[in-house]
């Protein structure tokens, strides 16, 4: 039974075994030159002070490569489910050979053993293996990027996750179908609906995350104050930025007043100044700076600067910052991986099950 699983399985094994050896050999040419300029240009340009156009070149270089790297990475699980996990049984199915098979001494549960084992696993180790060498070639890039968890979908052992997932939910779909080109069409829409499911709304509460209150600072035009007003790690995830007054009430998001983080004033008719969205502020704000009706951002001035910020203190503004530190980045991975991998460990149980019970 294993001989005829690979026979069958053969062609597409051969495909991806081209396909990761022909990138692991354009990896294996460009990473060390990437790795050789970041270690002699990127990691000492700040001892020449030019770090902006070195790190803007570097972050150009091999551009191209890396988001087809990336493209590539993310694409595999799905392609995986679609084109190994849902005609590996609905074919069978389909064209009624799994009755020849089941004649020749073979039995059900061996029959679909072999096959979820030998695919599945290699669907897993292709996966994998494209994530782990671009975790390793991008590693210099994603240095310099900085953001961790902006390109955690497609880094270190999560694909894995996503691989297994993808292979189980096709062979289950396939068996339940029992039509090749249905199963596949249900296996893109089902892997596309509980990523989108997952990212919005579970990998979040995977971990429980931190919370950091701190007081509001006047936004200026031109200076990035960064999560939680440049009191957080920049590598952070930053799940929700809220400004609240003293009650707790929210009255902003995005480092501003307003679901859209605007800040600005306007002039009352009696001459005084309105924090917008807010209340009106106590104390004077520089004549010259809001004509009477108009609404606009803080101007870079030190007056109008002070009086804002006296505005927002008599309000007792304050940012709520919710994130997942840095540190929780591996934690994050393992716990996503292992989300994944008991869904796919629950659809191959119901698809064996099915197969057993239900195929005749």
């Amino acid at each position: 039974m294993i001989w005829l699983a690979w026979r069958q399985f053969r062609v597409q094994a051969y495909v991806a075994l081209g396909l990761v050896g022909a990138i692991a050999v354009a990896l294996a040419v460009t990473g060390p030159a990437l790795v050789h300029v970041y270690n002699s240009v990127v990691r000492t340009c700040a001892t020449h002070g030019d770090c902006g156009p070195v790190t803007q070149a570097f972050e150009q270089r091999d551009h191209l490569l890396l988001i087809g790297l990336t493209v590539a990475v993310i694409g595999a699980p799905a392609l995986v489910g679609i084109f190994w996990g849902a005609p590996l049984i609905a074919r069978e199915l389909e064209n009624r050979t799994y009755r020849l098979a089941w004649t020749q001494s073979v039995t059900r549960a061996r029959w679909i053993a072999v096959k979820l084992a030998l695919v599945g696993l290699a669907s897993a180790a292709v996966a994998g293996l494209l994530s782990l060498m671009l975790t390793w070639w991008s590693s210099p890039i994603d240095a310099v990027n900085g953001d961790p968890y902006g390109i955690f979908d497609s880094r270190n052992i999560v694909p894995i996750g996503y691989a297994a997932f993808a292979f189980a939910l096709g062979v289950t779909l396939g068996v339940i179908i029992r039509r090749t080109v249905p199963a596949m069409a249900a296996t893109l829409a089902g892997f596309g609906i509980v990523r989108l499911v997952f990212n919005r709304w579970i990998r979040f509460r995977l971990i429980t995350p931190l919370h950091q209150l701190s007081a509001f600072r006047v936004p200026v035009p031109g200076v990035a104050f960064g999560p939680g007003n440049g009191t957080l790690n920049p590598n952070d995830m930053i799940i929700s930025e809220e400004t609240i007054d003293r009650a707790g009430h929210g009255v902003g998001q995005y480092g501003g007043v307003g679901p859209n983080g605007i800040f600005g004033f306007s002039r009352l008719h009696d001459g005084a100044t309105k924090l917008i969205g807010v209340g009106r502020c106590p104390n004077k704000f520089p004549v010259s700076v809001i004509p009477q009706g108009f609404t606009q951002h803080i101007p870079p001035t030190k007056a109008f600067s002070k009086a804002a910020q006296e505005c927002v203190n008599h309000f007792d503004l304050r940012t709520l910052v919710t994130y997942l530190p840095i540190d929780h980045y591996w934690k994050l991975q393992w716990y996503e991986t292992a989300f994944y991998i008991v869904l796919a460990l629950a659809l191959t149980g119901f698809g064996y099950w099915w197969v057993r019970r239900r195929v005749t």
